[in-house]
């Protein structure tokens, strides 16, 4: 055995040692290497300390040389070059390029299995490797809905402005309809299983009673939401709750913002003509998201009418009325952040990733 090195600590280098063996998320390599040195600067011998670290002795000697010639980095691991890479870059555009090809037949759509099985050479975890690495889940679909109105721009520029920097002394309201709100009546409740556990839920099988289409406008500045029943969504039922709209804001300027349905833009409007205090703004085609009321609609449809059981039609727009009327309790405006408007556009394909 060699002869064992005298160590000398410096208070720096002690205070570090110490740090090591106390802390409580250590490795268990370094609290005992940390240990090693502290007991040799002590004065104890080789063989002392292994026995008292219950290791051998020859592992207790190479820690005390390592410290003696390199200091506190000499107790650190030394760098290793690890096992070489068995995928490179090539590989990983082998795989993406595969996802733009046909899946094989009788198949509609790739999946992990089937990119195991086109590239047999690559390992399973490789494959799921490099989708997680890009973001891809081979089994969720997106949509989108492309807008292909020639003034997209001047109208987006419009409505956001209205949104941003509303007209003095104007009300500005969004309005659309939602149209063909099933009233369902379903079995629901408590269930007990014979475990002895409860379920709350409802039953899959429901009886249709019929439909109802909901009107709704949509205040921009206080959240505020006017609403009208009705049975069809024709131009009448339009008016009729336009109606509505301007006698609830009497001599006031209304800006409103509307889809481009054909109920809502005839090509001679003597209502507009009767009514010059309003304005319509219309939203680009296929970019209902630019109408906010579509925002309160989905909370609807979530809060209110998800899991609602109805046995008339009444009793839909009752549960309605009585949504509306709480949340006018808590209504705040719908703050636009949006700082870029402009027509989604699709994904480029799966090997432009790797470019």
């Amino acid at each position: 055995m060699p002869t064992a090195a005298c160590i000398q600590l410096t208070s720096e280098e002690r205070g570090t040692l110490l740090q090591w063996c106390r802390a409580g998320s250590g490795e268990h390599r370094q609290v005992e290497r940390a240990r090693i040195i502290l007991l040799a600067s002590d004065g104890l011998g080789t063989r002392s300390i292994a026995q008292q670290l219950r290791t051998r002795a020859a592992r207790v000697s190479k820690w005390r040389q390592r410290f003696a010639r390199h200091r506190l980095a000499g107790l650190l691991d030394r760098s290793r070059a690890g096992k070489p890479a068995r995928y490179g870059r090539e590989t990983e555009r082998r795989i993406l390029a595969q996802l733009d090809r046909t899946p094989p037949l009788g198949y509609s759509q790739w999946s992990g299995p089937l990119l195991a099985r086109a590239l047999p050479d690559i390992s399973d975890d490789q494959i799921w490797r490099v989708l997680r690495q890009h973001k891809i889940q081979l089994q969720r679909r997106r949509s989108w809905c492309i807008s292909t109105d020639p003034e997209f721009a001047q109208k987006a520029a419009d409505v956001v402005g209205l949104y941003l920097n509303p007209p003095e002394n104007a009300v500005v309201l969004c309005v659309d309809e939602k149209p063909h709100i099933q009233v369902l009546e379903r079995a629901q409740g408590w269930i007990r299983l014979p475990d002895g556990r409860a379920l709350n839920g409802f039953n899959h099988c429901y009886k249709r009673h019929g439909t109802t289409t909901l009107f709704a406008a949509l205040e921009v500045a206080n959240g505020d939401v006017q609403v009208g029943h009705y049975a069809r969504r024709r131009r009448r039922e339009f008016l009729d709750f336009m109606n509505d709209v301007v006698a609830a804001h009497p001599r006031r300027e209304l800006h409103v913002i509307v889809d481009n349905l054909n109920t809502h833009k005839p090509k001679h409007d003597r209502w507009l003509q009767r009514h010059p205090g309003v304005h319509l703004h219309f939203i680009p085609t296929h970019a209902s998201w630019l109408n906010l009321v579509e925002v309160w609609f989905s909370i609807l449809s979530r809060q209110a009418l998800r899991g609602l059981s109805c046995t008339h039609a009444r009793q839909l727009r009752e549960a309605i009325d009585q949504f509306v009327r709480a949340y006018k309790e808590t209504a705040i405006p719908f703050e636009w952040t949006k700082t870029q408007v402009h027509p989604p556009r699709p994904k480029s394909c799966y090997s432009d990733l790797c470019k």
